[in-house]
C-alpha cells in the first residue's frame, strides 16, 4: 500500500474496514481443491489469476458441477478476445482465427504464439494446449454450449474487425452499438445462463427469458466501454456511437479536448442512460438464481458496474485517464452483493441514487436519467417494498416529473409492463 492509499483510507475508514473485512472473514460458499487437480488444469487456474483479477475470485469459488466448465469457458473466451484485441495481427490472419476458434479449441496441443510481444494475454494463447486439455475433459453439454457460443462470437468479432479494416466505421448507430455488445459480452450472457440451467442450479425459466440474460452481458459491456474511452482512444480504437458524440461534437477526439469539457460531459451522461436501460432487466435476472455460489458470481459484476456507472458519471476524469473504483468500495460491494437480492437492490439503490443527485438540468438528457433512474428504484421498491419518507418524496417528485412534456418519450422508453413482473416473478418462485 503506497502512501497515497494510506492516506486515502485513514480518512475513508469504512472502506479501509471492508477491505480487511473481506479479506478476514469472508467465507466462500465452496473452495477449489488444488490438491485433487491435475497439473494443466492448476495452469489454467493460474492464468485465470493472470488474466482477470475481478472474475478470477468469484469463478473459483463456484459449485464444483460448475467450476471448471466456467473457469475453462472465460479462458477459451479471453483467448478468442486476445486475438481480437491485438492490433499486430493483420486482417487475413486475425479474420480466419476469429471465425474457426470454435474448431480450433477442438485441436488436441494447438497454441499460438503470434500475438504481438506487449500484448498483455499472449501467454495465454502461448499454452493454450493446457486449457484445450482440460476443456477435452468436461461433460459433452458443458462443450457443446461453449463452443457455440465461441463460434457465434467469433464470427461476430471477425465482421467488426474486417468492417474496421476496410475503413469503415464499426459502431455508428445505437443498434450498432447494441450489436457489438451482444457479440462480446451478450453472447456471454446466454451461454453462461445454458450453463447455469444444464447445471440445474438456476430456474428453467431462465433460458425462456433472452432479454435478461443478454441484458447481464451489455450492462458490463457497455459499463467497460464508458469508463475506458480514454484507453481505448490511445490504442486508436473507439466504441462510442457516432450517433450519441455527434450531437455533441464535431469529431469523436474532440471530447478529449479541455475546451469541450461541458460537451463531453453531456455525451458521457448519454452513454451512461444507455447502459442505465439494462440495470432493473439485470436484477430480474438475478432473481432466478437458486444456488448461492452462482447468484454470488452473477451479481458481484452486476454491482461493480452500476458503481462503476456512479464513478463515471459526469466525471471529466474519463476523458484524461482510466479511472476505477477504489479497492476499499470494491470489497464492500462485493459484501453487500454475496447475501441476496434484497442486499443487491440495496447496492443498485445507493448507486443509482448517486447519479441523481449528480444529474444536472443542464444536461440535454437530464429528465430521462431522472426517469430511467426512478424506473430502476420503482422496480426495486415493486418487490421490496420501502414506506420511508424519503422513498416516499421521490416517488411523488418522479411522478410530477414525469408531467413534464418532454419527458413523455422518456417515461414510455422506461415504462414497465408490471404484468410480466407478476408472471415472471412467480415463474421465478418455483423450484
Amino acid at each position: 500500500m503506497g502512501v497515497a492509499d494510506v492516506l486515502y483510507y485513514s480518512i475513508h475508514l469504512q472502506e479501509l474496514r471492508s477491505i480487511i473485512h473481506w479479506k478476514t472473514w469472508h467465507n466462500p460458499v465452496h473452495e477449489r481443491e488444488p490438491d485433487k487437480e491435475s497439473v494443466s488444469l492448476k495452469v489454467c487456474f493460474d492464468f485465470l489469476d493472470k488474466t482477470s483479477r475481478s472474475f478470477s475470485t468469484v469463478i473459483q469459488e463456484l459449485h464444483p458441477e460448475l467450476l471448471v466448465p466456467i473457469a475453462l469457458f472465460y479462458l477459451i473466451l479471453r483467448g478468442l478476445d486476445t486475438i481480437e484485441d491485438d492490433m499486430t495481427i493483420p486482417i487475413e490472419k486475425k479474420d480466419p482465427l476469429l471465425r474457426d476458434f470454435h474448431k480450433i479449441v477442438e485441436k488436441e496441443g494447438w497454441s499460438f504464439n503470434g500475438n504481438g510481444p506487449d500484448e498483455r494475454d499472449r501467454e495465454l494463447l502461448v499454452q493454450f494446449h493446457y486449457v484445450i486439455e482440460e476443456y477435452r475433459k468436461i461433460k459433452p453439454v458443458y462443450r457443446e454450449i461453449i463452443n457455440d457460443i465461441t463460434l457465434k462470437m467469433g464470427v461476430g468479432m471477425a465482421d467488426y474487425c474486417k468492417r474496421a479494416a476496410d475503413g469503415k466505421e464499426s459502431v455508428v448507430t445505437i443498434g450498432d452499438f447494441d450489436d457489438y455488445c451482444f457479440f462480446v459480452a451478450g453472447l456471454v450472457g446466454i451461454g453462461l445462463t445454458r450453463l447455469f440451467v444444464e447445471s440445474g442450479l438456476a430456474n428453467p425459466a431462465l433460458k425462456e427469458r433472452p432479454q435478461l440474460q443478454i441484458s447481464m452481458g451489455l450492462f458490463l459491456q457497455k459499463t467497460n466501454i464508458i469508463r475506458d474511452v480514454k484507453e481505448d482512444w490511445d490504442d486508436k480504437r473507439q466504441f462510442w456511437p457516432r450517433e450519441i458524440w455527434s450531437k455533441h461534437v464535431s469529431n469523436f477526439e474532440d471530447l478529449f479536448k479541455p475546451e469541450n469539457k461541458e460537451a463531453a460531459l453531456n455525451c458521457s451522461s448519454e452513454m451512461v442512460l444507455n447502459s442505465l436501460n439494462h440495470a432493473d432487466e439485470c436484477l430480474f435476472y438475478l432473481a432466478g438464481l437458486k444456488e448461492q455460489s452462482v447468484f454470488n458470481f452473477a451479481a458481484i459484476p452486476q454491482s461493480m458496474a452500476v458503481a462503476t456507472l456512479a464513478l463515471v458519471f459526469r466525471n471529466p476524469d474519463i476523458f484524461k485517464k482510466n479511472v476505477k473504483i477504489t479497492k476499499g468500495l470494491a470489497c464492500q460491494t462485493m459484501l453487500d452483493s454475496t447475501q441476496n437480492l434484497s442486499k443487491v437492490c440495496e447496492v443498485f439503490r445507493k448507486f443509482v441514487q448517486q447519479i441523481r443527485k449528480k444529474n444536472t438540468p443542464k444536461d440535454p438528457n437530464f429528465l430521462k436519467i431522472s426517469v430511467v433512474c426512478g424506473k430502476v428504484e420503482q422496480f426495486i421498491e415493486s418487490i421490496f417494498p420501502s414506506q420511508s419518507p424519503q422513498a416516499v418524496e421521490r416517488a411523488a417528485r418522479e411522478a410530477r416529473l414525469s408531467q413534464e412534456p418532454d419527458a413523455v418519450k422518456a417515461r414510455e422508453d422506461a415504462k414497465w409492463d408490471m404484468s410480466k413482473i407478476t408472471i415472471l416473478s412467480s415463474d421465478f418462485g418455483k423450484d
